[in-house]
Parts: structure tokens; C-alpha cells; sequence
């Protein structure tokens, strides 16, 4: 039977998604725990500045640009197999970071971490869809974005508890070392547990897609992260310019090998669904909040003189709030329907908007007032935790489950190329207005004008959310039919 048919759903199905949301939370959570290793890396390594650049952006760029593939990967030849497949990887590739001699050492374990997680986690998000019933998939959805919060949470107060540990005198390496074992304990327990779900009937791998989405994806990226870094010099330009001609050429590309009867990476067909295009859109638009944590840090300790740990805590309110707001999508449902997705995004504009009235009112050099902050920091987060789960409910719900590993890999791949654009272009904004100028009154205003740059952006979001939560997605019947061959699903043990 299927696994979407809600009379026989399996009845390990959360036991099994349990295991697969390790795949959820270990990207983000090395996305931010490096963040506080970095002085101990170039104090050990001598990493230089462009290096530690690198030991970042190497990781956030590849994962980006293989999170379609990796979606697709578990399609084709089974989610659980490319799921541990990718964790082995990645602890592999944790392993050689932890052991790293020398800053490139790191920066190449980072870019295959970078790649392994594109591969394992993806493959959460599209289980969503084959293994549980339409009425479980809300609370499956709200504990995969609650994740996300737990990994903010974590990331920040774990990185400064291994290192201050110092266990085995191994400092800023155990941040990398910790998951090999527990990547050797999900494996243990969850080899023998997870049932195997992929499409129906698998093809090849369409190898010339994901050679050009790659190459797509990576013109736009690359030099997003490491432009504005190295002074945006002419190949960064050349690569931004030549991205929508590789774009278009990767579209007609698949679209020809559709035609054909091929299974092409990006579907052109399922990618028809009604509504999924602005659901897209709305993706983008979400992780323009992005760029907030990096300028926000820049005028804590810049403007505010707040030390590196101190300003690290700040941002828990933050972290409760992006826990605590997936947990309670399905109650706001329940009240306000197929609009918790505008609403959150919202609750995230009132937030950034309060945020930069308090900045604005506090006098230059002063702290800020701790109780509004740790309110407006936490309705931030709480808005960014209604808003993520039910956007990706919106997204893998236009599509067939036999598809929902590529439209997870295109999901999570629209969100980091988001986040990429929000870097670029709010952090463009910020420090334009900055200037030549360093002083605390100059940060403090270039801030607020980033504050309410992002918060334009969510507001165009949310009208967007408000208008697709008029237009509700096809029945299943008719998301199955978009292409014969994928419509349905097959579950091995």
C-alpha cells in the first residue's frame, strides 16, 4: 500500500522520520557552530582572513548547489539509501575537519560536508510526503522546522561549550568530531528501522541536468559569497551575468529531455503545478531575514562594544522563539487556517520593525533595553517558525510524492540561494549607508535602514502567502497524473 493512504500508514513512520531529521538538524547546526571556532582555527591554523571566508562560504556554496541533485538522488535509488549514504559522507567529512593540519585541509573537508549534507538532508522533507498520511503531515512539518530552531539554539551555546571543555586538549576540533559518533549510533539504530521509499519507476539520473545545475546555481552563488569579500572584481560580474543564460539553458535542456520520455532533474512538468511558482517566490523572499544575523552581530559588537560570547547569548530569544513557533503551527491552524505562513512572516516584519525603533530610540553608546529586545528577537524567531514549516507544506504539497525529493531539493536550495541574495543585497544596502564611516551612530543607522530593507522584503512575502492561501493545491489524483510514470510511489523494506 501506499504510505500515503491514511487507513494503512506504517506504523514506524515516526520512529523512521525521527531517524531522518538527524539529516535535518546536522547542517544548520554546523552552519552555526563554526562561527564561534573561528579565532581558535586562525590563532591553530594562521588561517588567513580570505581563508576563513572560505572555511564558510565552501560549505554553504556546495550545499546549495547539490541540494536538488541530492533530492533527486533519493527519488531514484531510495531515500534511506541516499540518506545514510550522506550521513556516512559527512561524518567522513567531519572526521578530516576535525584532523585538519592546515587551513586548506579544512576548507576541502568543509566543501565535501558541504555536498554530503546536500545529500542526506533533503531527504527528510521529501519522507514527509511518502510516509505519512495527510493528517499527520502538519505536525511532521512543524517538528522538521522546529529543528531548524533547535540547531540555532544549539549551534550557538555548543560550539562555546566544546571548545571551553577543551576535552582532550582537542579545542575547536571537537566541534567537527562530535558527529562521528553520533553518526555511527544513527546508523546502528537506524539501518535496521528505516523502510526504503523512492519513485515507483526510477530511471537514470539525468547526468547533463545536474552538470548544468550545478554549474547554474554555482554562477549565482559563488560569487554572491565571495564578492562583496574579495571587492566584487570582474569574474564575480561575468559569473552574475552569465547566470540567467545558464539558467535558460539548463530549462530548455531538460525540457527537451522531457519531451523525449527522459526523467530530467527539474521536472518541467511537475514544476507546472499550479501555485508552485509564488510558493517559490515566497522562499525567496523569507530568508531575506538572512543577512540579519551577520549585520545585527556587526552593531552589537562594532557599535555597542559587546563582547564575541555575550553577543552569541543575545540571539537565544531568537532561537527559543524559531523552536517554539513550529511546535505551534498546527494550533494556529486550527485558527487561522491556510494563512499561517503570511502570519508568521508578519509577526517577523513587526518584530524587525520594532527592533529598529528600538535601536533608533536608544541613545548612541547605550545598551539596549534587554526586556523589549529579548521580545522583539523572539517574535522574530517565533514568526520565522510558523512561516518555514507551513512554506514547505505549500511547496511539496503542489507536486506528486513520487516527486517530493526533487521540489525538497529545489525548496532547500531556493532557501540558501536566498540567503545568499539577502547577504548580497541587504548587506550591499548596509554598507553603502555605512560608508566610509566606523563611528557607533553610523552603524547604529545603516542597521536600521538594513532592518527595514529586510522588512520590506517579508512584507512582499507575505502578500504573496496571503494571496496563494486563496489557492489551495490540486487534489493528489491530479498531482499524480503531471507526468506518467511518477506519480506514484514504492516502499521497500
Amino acid at each position: 500500500m501506499s504510505p500515503n493512504d491514511p487507513v494503512s500508514p506504517d506504523p514506524r513512520r515516526w520512529a523512521m522520520f525521527s531517524v531522518l531529521l538527524v539529516g535535518a538538524f546536522l547542517p544548520p547546526l554546523d552552519f552555526f557552530i563554526i562561527n564561534v571556532a573561528l579565532p581558535s582555527i586562525r590563532a591553530e591554523l594562521g588561517a588567513s582572513s580570505s581563508a576563513e571566508q572560505l572555511v564558510i562560504s565552501s560549505y554553504a556554496g556546495l550545499y546549495a548547489v547539490t541540494l536538488i541533485t541530492g533530492g533527486r538522488l533519493g527519488d531514484l535509488f531510495g531515500r534511506g539509501r541516499m540518506f545514510f549514504l550522506g550521513l556516512i559522507g559527512f561524518a567522513t567529512a567531519s572526521t578530516l575537519c576535525g584532523l585538519a593540519s592546515s587551513p586548506w585541509t579544512l576548507i576541502v573537508g568543509r566543501a565535501l560536508q558541504g555536498v554530503t549534507a546536500a545529500i542526506m538532508a533533503p531527504q527528510a522533507l521529501a519522507s514527509i510526503q511518502a510516509i505519512f498520511p495527510e493528517t499527520e503531515k502538519p505536525l511532521a512539518l512543524s517538528l522538521y522546522g522546529a529543528v531548524f530552531g533547535l540547531a540555532a539554539v544549539v549551534g550557538q551555546a555548543l560550539g562555546g561549550i566544546l571548545i571551553s571543555l577543551n576535552l582532550l586538549n582537542l579545542g575547536w576540533r571537537t566541534i567537527f568530531l562530535v558527529n562521528l559518533p553520533l553518526a555511527i549510533l544513527v546508523v546502528l539504530f537506524g539501518v535496521p528501522l528505516l523502510k526504503e521509499t523512492r519513485a515507483q519507476h526510477a530511471r537514470k539520473l539525468d547526468l547533463g541536468g545536474t552538470a548544468l545545475s550545478m554549474l547554474t546555481l554555482g554562477a549565482l552563488i559563488v560569487p554572491l559569497i565571495e564578492g562583496r569579500e574579495a571587492g566584487w572584481p570582474l569574474w564575480a560580474w561575468v559569473s552574475l551575468i552569465a547566470a540567467p543564460a545558464l539558467a535558460g539553458f539548463f530549462w530548455r535542456y531538460e525540457r527537451r529531455l522531457g519531451s523525449r520520455g527522459g526523467a530530467p532533474l527539474l521536472d518541467p512538468a511537475a514544476l507546472r503545478a499550479p501555485g508552485l511558482g509564488r510558493a517559490l517566490l515566497i522562499a525567496l523572499l523569507l530568508y531575506a531575514i538572512g543577512a540579519f544575523f551577520l549585520l545585527f552581530s556587526v552593531y552589537l559588537q562594532n557599535a555597542l562594544h559587546v563582547d564575541a560570547l555575550s553577543a552569541g547569548l543575545v540571539f537565544l530569544p531568537f532561537g527559543v522563539g524559531f523552536l517554539l513557533g513550529p511546535l505551534s503551527t498546527p494550533f494556529c491552524a486550527r485558527l487561522i487556517g491556510a494563512y499561517v505562513n503570511p502570519f508568521g512572516m508578519g509577526l517577523e516584519v513587526v518584530g524587525l520593525v520594532g527592533l529598529a525603533w528600538l535601536v533608533d530610540a536608544t541613545p548612541i553608546g547605550m545598551p539596549l533595553a534587554s526586556v523589549p529586545l529579548a521580545a522583539a528577537l523572539f517574535v522574530i524567531g517565533f514568526g520565522q517558525g510558523l512561516a518555514l514549516p507551513t512554506l514547505m507544506r505549500m511547496v511539496t504539497g503542489r507536486v506528486a510524492p513520487a516527486l517530493s525529493g526533487m521540489i525538497a531539493g529545489i525548496a532547500s536550495s531556493t532557501l540558501q540561494v536566498s540567503t545568499s541574495l539577502s547577504v548580497a543585497i541587504i548587506g550591499g544596502i548596509f554598507y553603502m549607508v555605512l560608508g566610509a564611516r566606523q563611528d557607533p551612530a553610523a552603524i547604529a543607522h545603516a542597521f536600521i535602514v538594513a532592518l527595514l530593507s529586510i522588512s520590506l522584503f517579508l512584507a512582499v512575502g507575505a502578500a504573496l502567502g496571503i494571496s496563494l492561501a486563496r489557492a489551495p493545491a490540486a487534489p493528489t489524483s491530479v498531482r499524480a497524473a503531471a507526468r506518467p510514470g511518477f506519480g506514484s510511489e514504492c516502499n521497500r523494506p
